[in-house]
């Protein structure tokens, strides 16, 4: 009866002797679990993330977006940008306005239609233009700027005579660039077509030209003022 008695006995013993050997090594222990309960008590709660969507590949200006094309990122709601989408639905089917990288956050001013003309002072229009020279559209591209030169006259009964119709317009699409375009037209109508933005008074002048006359268009400098 001793024996077992005395077992336990010496169990405790060892026991407290350990704890009295680590003593520090365990209040240091104690005290680096209770730190980290602290810390994360008072650490801020993760931030409210908001579904956008992305591209998923380079993506040259024209593609018509597919949904292998897009993909889903979530950012903190203060980093997504104005003007993004956030469902691809909203996005496949629509068409490039600018190239793209890999996770690029889609906007509405990177896609074909109204959104070419935000950041444009107000009662800026996108207007068509179909160069007489077809191959100039292969040379021209959106962020671009050109001087719409309308020539008249053919140089024997009529006097030819040029006459600079707006300076310094810039690009905003070319069927150069894909397939299909902003405009709801047949198919083919729109080969050889230029869009600018224009302000109400250079729209007005530049409306018809092409039946008026042969359209050229200029290439300028990038600082060209409308």
């Amino acid at each position: 009866m001793r024996k077992s008695a005395s077992a336990p006995n010496r169990t405790r013993n060892r026991v407290r002797a350990f704890i009295f050997r680590k003593r520090r090594l365990l209040a240091a222990g104690i005290l680096c679990a209770a730190a980290g309960v602290a810390v994360e008590v008072f650490l801020p709660p993760d931030p409210a993330t908001v579904q956008v969507v992305a591209a998923s590949a380079d993506l040259p200006v024209g593609t018509v977006l597919t949904a292998d094309q897009l993909s889903v990122v979530h950012l903190p709601e203060a980093a997504v940008p104005e003007h993004s989408f956030g469902s691809p639905d909203l996005v496949a089917g629509q068409q490039l306005a600018t190239p793209v990288y890999a996770g690029d956050i889609l906007a509405q001013n990177f896609l074909v239609g109204a959104g070419l003309l935000v950041g444009s002072p107000e009662g800026t229009v996108a207007v068509p233009l179909r160069p007489a020279d077809a191959s100039t559209v292969q040379l021209v591209a959106a962020g671009q700027r050109v001087d719409v030169v309308l020539s008249t006259g053919n140089g024997f009964e009529v006097s030819a005579k040029n006459t600079v119709l707006a300076r310094g317009l810039p690009v905003l699409w070319t069927s150069e660039e894909s397939g299909t375009g902003p405009f709801s037209a047949p198919s083919g109508t729109e080969d050889g077509l230029v869009v600018v933005a224009a302000n109400p008074d250079e729209a007005a002048a530049l409306a018809g030209a092409s039946s008026t006359g042969q359209v050229h268009l200029v290439l300028t400098a990038a600082n060209s003022s409308g």
